[in-house]
């Protein structure tokens, strides 16, 4: 296996500026886990409802939707000096999150705040992933896997926090995600910059995010990124509450329920670093189809183990988390291999922001099902997303597109 070993690994630096890079944006995604560690600590706070505790998780999902939206048809990710657009994003989402304690905002301005951290952050996570392609070509899986591992872990960690006890002080979390995004900007400032393989500037055009539609390959690594999306986030919210549940059945303490979901989400960080390694071994198609048909059979299958004993349940739910996040950077990578170079940073921002769209959607859908149909089937309509992505990757491994992808592997 030689061709790995080419010109890309020879580029002087390469590793580090990368490592800094997934080291910058888990700093400043911060601003939006922290939201998940501190929402039980201001419902005792603040009286929130169940729909109020909603709108602030909530909220910035739809601002990031909405700010990757128009990022898109701006053309920003690929108009502006990329580490400049993500160190400006990152700082605007710290003061964004370090106001809400500093005012004493309240839950109605909270969740105006929440919105604007959103819209800021779609500066953020896709163009680390786009700085990440300038950088990689056949290592470009590994690149992003790496990149999104490490916001797995992140994503994992307000689980943590809940399985100790929580966190009592809910002003110093935020205090410190904005701190914390703070130091993320100043790394990307000061450390990151686009690597060799980056395009020139383009004009700006806001019909190529229109344009992207007719691209026949970027359609259908876009359809399998939204077949991965519809599973990705509804399972990431709902599980530690279904794990709560089967656990009480079971006997088992809360504190390990929190424990346990913590573990099914962070596997994905590692999972993701692998998953890189071998789609740019074997091919995206391939390996993504490949991981959805183990994820989708598990959403299937989870439920007949409600309530059964953790030595049953936990292997099964670890199994779930390792391959239901490990596929989402080659859907990414996949999109920066087959759009235009001087327009990657517009398409992925554009794929990020109908993928979370779709989220929004799927979250909400599993309460009523589980309240229709009990737990033991509230997660089997998300196998739907998983058989429709891997039909459209299968579709794209046929197609002349494919040669494109992973160095001509698919």
């Amino acid at each position: 296996m030689c061709r790995g070993l080419t010109v890309a690994e020879r580029i002087p630096g390469k590793w580090t500026t990368l490592l800094l890079l997934a080291v910058a944006e888990l700093l400043a995604m911060a601003t939006w886990f922290s939201a998940s560690a501190v929402v039980p600590a201001l419902t005792a706070d603040w009286d929130l409802d169940g729909g109020q505790r909603a709108w602030l998780t909530m909220s910035v999902q739809i601002g990031f939707v909405v700010g990757a939206f128009g990022s898109a048809l701006l053309n920003l990710a690929d108009r502006v000096t990329s580490h400049l657009l993500f160190g400006y994003s990152a700082l605007l989402a710290a003061l964004a999150t370090g106001l809400i304690p500093l005012l004493d905002a309240g839950f109605e301005i909270s969740v105006v705040l929440r919105f604007l951290t959103g819209v800021f952050l779609a500066g953020v996570y896709p163009v680390g992933m786009k700085i990440m392609a300038t950088w990689t070509k056949v290592d470009r899986g590994l690149g992003i896997g790496l990149l999104v591992g490490a916001l797995t872990v992140g994503s994992a960690a307000p689980h943590l926090i809940n399985a100790a006890g929580g966190v009592p002080d809910w002003e110093v979390v935020l205090y410190g995600a904005a701190a914390t995004a703070g130091l993320g900007s100043i790394i990307c400032f000061l450390f990151v910059s686009e690597g060799p393989y980056a395009a020139a500037a383009p004009k700006f055009n806001w019909k190529y995010a229109v344009e992207v539609v007719r691209n026949r390959g970027l359609v259908l690594a876009n359809v399998g990124y939204l077949g991965h999306m519809w599973e990705l986030y509804a399972m990431w919210t709902w599980i530690p509450v279904f794990l709560l549940a089967s656990f009480e059945i079971a006997g088992v303490g809360a504190a390990w329920a929190a424990f346990t979901a913590f573990a099914v989400i962070a596997i994905g960080g590692p999972a993701s670093i692998l998953a890189g390694k071998l789609a740019d071994r074997f091919g995206r198609t391939i390996v993504t189809a490949v991981l959805m048909a183990i994820s989708g059979s598990c959403a299937i299958l989870v439920g007949f183990l409600f309530g059964a004993h953790p030595l049953w349940l936990v292997p099964l739910c670890l199994i779930w988390g390792f391959t239901i996040v490990s596929d989402s950077a080659q859907f990414s990578a996949s999109v920066s291999e087959l759009a235009e170079p001087e327009y990657v940073g517009t398409a992925l921002t554009l794929q990020t922001s109908l993928g979370f769209l779709l989220t929004l959607l799927t979250i909400r859908m599993i309460p009523p099902i589980e309240g229709a149909v009990g737990w033991e089937w509230a997660f089997s309509f998300l196998a739907i997303g998983p058989v429709i992505g891997i039909i459209a990757m299968l579709v794209l491994r046929r197609s002349p597109e494919r040669s494109r992808l992973a160095g001509g592997i698919g």
